[in-house]
């Protein structure tokens, strides 16, 4: 499990390019402020919940349904935030 920030962004990176098919370049581009939920077209409703699941296994975490909210996706940043709280919790 990815205990770090800096791994944590890196697994996310990887669930990002895995669950949506973005490319290496696209997944290796993301930063901080990068936009998700809105911003990239694959990342719609339907992808969510796979996106959500992915990172709960490759994590090691939980997501329970309350925590999701439009905020934890709207930028990369936000959502490896997110992660790292988890895998901190």
């Amino acid at each position: 499990m990815a205990r770090d920030e800096a791994a944590i962004a890196q697994t996310v990176k990887h669930v990002l390019r895995d669950v949506l098919g973005l490319s290496e370049a696209r997944a290796a581009a993301l930063g901080e402020e990068s936009g998700l939920f809105g911003t990239l077209p694959e990342l719609d409703s339907m992808a969510v919940m796979g996106l959500l699941t992915e990172l709960e296994d490759r994590l090691g975490i939980l997501i329970d349904d309350e925590d999701v909210d439009g905020d934890m996706l709207l930028t990369f940043g936000a959502l490896t935030r997110f992660a790292a709280e988890r895998v901190r919790a």
